[in-house]
């Protein structure tokens, strides 16, 4: 069976297909003792065989869907060359897993992880418009103003924000506890959007992802498994 090389890898749990490509592009990935550079390759997974770093890779037959309460001071990342804390310290699994998207290092909440690239892939991809609701303590307290621009779109820097929501929750001069739902995933985001309205960001914390909210009674750094009717929503998105 013939499949493109960059899905094949996401499939064994490499990385993510995005960070796939670019492993092929830094001419790590060898396919029958050739480095293969082109995003395009495809391969004959049955009779191929693909080398990462040297490594030999199979197909992950076990797909794992995890739930993470990720704490701050931690990076979404495999691997840091700082030798930096990630979220692999975290979750032990015997699969190679990759977390679906990033939650800054300064920001705590819900992150997935999983070896399955299809069901990466449908998460992150624009099209979809997920819905993504964090909870936030900001400094002071946002006016009426400040808030239509925040829902209306922001300029965060050569980049205009889509539709958003914020709710105040409770608040006061000095700082307030706002709920802000978003569907994009730039850059640090949340916090650019509210630096713009001049109410920078104290804590931050990612509540849901679309259906999948996190569990009250998972504590920071605690993990599960997602349950069946949680995993099949994410592959029928």
């Amino acid at each position: 069976m013939e499949e493109r090389l960059q899905k094949f890898m996401a499939s064994c749990g490499v990385a993510s297909r995005r960070s796939c490509e670019r492993i092929i592009e830094e001419g790590r990935v060898k396919v029958n003792g050739v480095v293969a550079r082109q995003l395009g390759i495809k391969i004959d997974v049955d009779l191929d065989e693909v080398l990462v770093d040297g490594n030999k890779i199979f197909l992950e037959e076990k797909k794992v869907y995890i739930m993470l309460n990720k704490p701050e001071g931690y990076l979404c990342t495999l691997k840091d060359e700082r030798g930096r804390k990630t979220v692999l310290d975290l979750v032990k699994v015997n699969e190679r897993i990759f977390p679906i998207g990033r939650l800054d290092y300064d920001t705590s909440g819900l992150l997935i992880m999983t070896n399955d690239g299809e069901v990466y892939n449908k998460v992150i991809h624009p099209s979809k418009k997920i819905d993504k609701v964090y909870e936030a303590t900001i400094k002071g307290q946002p006016f009426k103003e400040e808030i239509k621009r925040f829902c209306n779109g922001i300029d965060i820097g050569n980049y205009i924000t889509a539709p958003a929501e914020i709710r105040i929750i409770e608040g006061n001069e000095e700082k307030s506890k706002v709920e802000i739902t978003i569907h994009e995933g730039k850059k640090r985001q949340i916090r650019r959007m509210c630096k713009a309205i001049k109410h920078p960001v104290i804590t931050l914390k990612r509540l849901s992802i679309g259906k999948i909210a996190l569990n009250t009674g998972l504590k920071k750094g605690q993990w599960r498994y997602l349950e069946v009717s949680e995993i099949d929503y994410l592959k029928n998105l």
